[in-house]
């Protein structure tokens, strides 16, 4: 192998990735390394312990470098993603002065502060990661939303209205100093080279949010083409030019590259955690016969789901495993079993319940920005399954396409590396050269019939009919 090369790292919500690049996109080395289960003390408190985060980067690095056989020295740039909407708060020294407050937490919404003297900095993931890289106390300005911290998402930095600071309860000196996606934080200490197995010296370069991160190593940048990012929290995104300021059917966020912005749909809570969730449910019976047939769980069972029906013979879920602070009482379901359904069906119907929710939030957000979409591409682990592709394409009646290689979040944070480093002359040119081709579904348009009288007639008008019953229950089981 010759170099140069770039490192991507992705923390996202249940693992650690590191992967190496060459300058054209192409992964030399990987390594992973999951999280610790979010431990929850009270309800509304969700929270990475001790220091989970930095810990498991540090085992993912050292795995991927373990299987890199090229020249450590030809490694000219590292790009860093954690997870966003955290909140950390630091200790003088820049230590952790509580566990890492997850963006599951209720208080990373809220103008919580510790009530510690110890108490020095506020920062975001991005911040903090990048702290421990380089000891430079800077952040991103990309990882900061106007939902939690008091930036100008105009000018990309801090506000100068003292109202913001007192309505999040932080002073401009405990905030971090702003940069831009694709600027270099400083140098890797020797410390941090210790911990993570990467050379030290080498450029530790800002990148933004972890979706704007995923987006970018998608590939998509146009303003007809959505990715839809299949991760605990699921969201669909466009990028463009205009900071919408009071948009009602999404947010605006910014994206990876400087001065453009990120259209984010609603999503979907605790997405993929409910496949897990559904398949944890079978139990070791069901996870022993995949590993004796050489399956990961979702193989075995998908080859049962495939066989299924469009529209899961009249099963339906409603994604509700983790409502939304304004509606509490809202709880996951599955409605309409007959006997005709097995395990089969119910991981169909998760499935289907995910795209036709994010459909109906992508057109809602596509007629507000006055756009048509021509494409969707799906990242995450979730776009490995056929079938999932396949639904998404009926389900959105255009096609649907996933990185033959991967993308995602480590490969964008490597993108950012490249162009730091001068590998290519911007981010937009470097992931024009660092992704690569997809592989794409066209709609059945059978099934497609199948989706458009189901969501139309049915699916959309469920929770109009159960939400007073949920509220009823609520006091009682909550």
């Amino acid at each position: 192998m010759a170099g140069p090369y770039v490192v991507g790292v992705d923390c996202g919500t249940q693992s650690a990735k590191v992967v190496v690049y060459d300058a054209a996109g192409n992964a030399v080395a990987r390594g992973q390394q999951l999280l610790r289960p979010m431990s929850r003390p009270q309800h509304g408190v969700a929270v990475h312990p001790d220091d989970d985060l930095w810990d498991a980067i540090g085992e993912a690095s050292r795995r991927a470098m373990a299987r890199f056989d090229g020249d450590p020295a030809d490694i000219v740039a590292v790009g860093i993603c954690p997870i966003r909407c955290c909140k950390v708060f630091l200790q003088e020294d820049g230590s952790l002065l509580e566990p890492v407050v997850s963006w599951m937490d209720d208080r990373a919404y809220q103008p919580y502060v510790p009530a510690d003297p110890a108490y020095r900095y506020a920062t975001t993931t991005t911040g903090y990661i990048g702290y421990r890289c380089t000891g430079v106390r800077s952040d991103t300005a990309g990882n900061n939303i106007l939902l939690q911290w008091p930036i100008d998402t105009d000018t990309w930095q801090w506000s100068d209205d003292p109202a913001l600071y007192e309505q999040f309860a932080v002073r401009r000196d405990q905030l971090f100093e702003l940069q831009m996606p694709g600027d270099v934080i400083g140098p890797l200490t020797a410390a941090a080279a210790a911990h993570t197995g990467l050379p030290e010296g080498v450029p530790v370069v800002h990148t933004s949010n972890d979706k704007a991160v995923e987006m970018l190593g998608a590939g998509t940048l146009g303003e007809t083409t959505a990715l839809v990012s299949l991760g605990t929290y699921i969201a669909a995104m466009v990028h463009g030019y205009t900071n919408h300021q009071d948009p009602t059917a999404f947010w605006t966020n910014f994206a990876c590259i400087p001065h453009r912005y990120l259209y984010e749909s609603n999503g979907v809570r605790r997405g993929m955690w409910t496949l897990t969730w559904f398949l944890d449910l079978l139990g070791d019976e069901v996870a022993e016969r995949a590993v004796s047939l050489g399956k990961s769980r979702e193989e075995y069972i998908e080859r049962e789901a495939a066989q299924v029906p469009a529209g899961s013979d009249g099963l339906m879920t409603v994604l509700d495993w983790l409502a939304t602070t304004d509606k509490p009482f809202r709880k996951g379901m599955m409605l309409g079993f007959d006997a005709r359904h097995s395990r089969g069906h119910v991981y169909r119907s998760i499935l289907e319940a995910i795209a036709l929710t994010m459909k109906f939030h992508v057109d809602a957000m596509s007629a507000e920005l006055g756009i048509e979409l021509t494409e969707i591409v799906v990242s995450g682990g979730g776009s490995n399954s056929p079938l999932f592709m396949q639904i998404f394409a009926d389900v959105f009646g255009i096609p649907a396409s996933r990185s033959v290689d991967g993308g995602g979040a480590a490969l964008g944070a490597a993108i950012c590396a490249a162009a730091a480093a001068g590998l290519h002359t911007d981010i937009e040119t470097a992931a024009a050269h660092m992704t690569h081709r997809r592989e794409t579904f066209e709609p059945i348009e059978a099934n497609r019939t199948v989706y458009v009288r189901m969501a139309e007639a049915v699916y959309h008008d469920i929770r109009n009919h159960t939400d007073a019953l949920f509220e009823r229950a609520y006091p009682i089981f909550h």
